[in-house]
């Protein structure tokens, strides 16, 4: 089997753990960086005591399924509808609300789930009720991605073709042009990230054939990363900023210039620590912070335009 010869589906379940069956034409996401493996793997030990000091095999207690990958942030091509990852941001404990634009916010009850098909060469791999975290990479002159990261039952797998997969045609615009802003001044920066940073709790339930209870979101601590070049404290302190838990608007401003292939992250930060770094022989300011709400669950939003 080839690693280059791989796709996922990925559709938003009525109810949680029954599964959703992704149309491959409709439901298909473009992604890199595939990983697939065992989450929460009981394997209980018999620690018995014989004449021999030979160890009694493992016993197959149940498992969940962990499957990670990148996809590229991009609109859908017109503006007003969700772009290609929505329903996996959905499935991250976000809103999506729909107008002229659309725009994604954390919720804090109401999470959904999806299932998800992992065609590999000749193989699909299922998984039911999934639920997942996020996080945003942008770097000037390369394409702002997103990594996921979605845990989910074992709903088995079967030998199995590619069926026709069809892929939003939307060429993603690179990280360049962009008004990146914090605390209202005008950042010079090289590197942006933001982590949703959603806890996936696991809870045990002897109920289950796997032994675990459905996936759910418990917690939620968004934080990030940027580089701005540093500046005379006349102009930006950002020591001070951080010694003073001051809350800072912070944008991406718009990446793209074309209605439908337009996005933007906005967040209200407070730095979490600060250090020197330095960029081609010029000083930066590396911060690290955390998105706090101020009105309730409106830490950050991502907005497709």
């Amino acid at each position: 089997m080839l690693t280059t010869k791989e796709a996922i589906a990925l559709k938003i379940e009525t109810t949680q753990g029954v599964e959703a069956a992704p149309d491959p034409s409709a439901d298909a996401i473009l992604v890199s960086e595939l990983s697939y493996a065992n989450e929460g793997l009981r394997m209980v030990e018999r620690p018995l005591i014989k004449p021999t000091i030979s160890t009694e095999q493992s016993i197959f207690a149940g498992t969940l399924k962990k499957l990670t990958f990148t996809a590229e942030l991009k609109g859908s091509g017109t503006a007003g509808v969700a772009p290609e990852i929505g329903q996996a941001l959905r499935c991250c404990g976000m809103s999506e609300t729909i107008g002229s634009s659309v725009v994604y916010q954390p919720v804090s009850e109401g999470h959904e789930s999806c299932t998800i098909y992992y065609y590999q060469d000749g193989r699909l791999n299922k998984i039911v009720g999934a639920k997942g975290t996020a996080t945003i990479n942008a770097e000037a002159g390369g394409l702002g991605t997103i990594q996921f990261e979605f845990t989910g039952k074992d709903a088995g797998r079967v030998d199995q073709n590619f069926p026709a997969l069809s892929y939003n045609a939307t060429v993603p615009r690179p990280f360049i042009e962009v008004p990146f802003s914090i605390g209202g001044y005008d950042a010079i920066i090289n590197s942006f990230s933001l982590a949703f940073g959603n806890t996936i709790s696991t809870p045990g339930n002897v109920r289950e054939a796997d032994g675990y209870a459905q996936v759910e979101i418990s917690k939620r601590d968004p934080n990030g990363s940027i580089d701005p070049e540093a500046q005379k404290i006349s102009v930006i302190d950002f020591e001070t900023k951080f010694k003073n838990g001051e809350l800072m608007d912070m944008t991406t401003g718009d990446v793209g210039k074309v209605a439908g292939n337009i996005w933007n992250v906005s967040a209200k930060v407070g730095i979490r620590d600060i250090s020197s770094g330095e960029r081609d022989q010029r000083r930066t300011d590396d911060l690290t912070y955390g998105a706090h709400e101020t009105l309730g669950d409106d830490e950050f939003t991502i907005e497709f335009k």
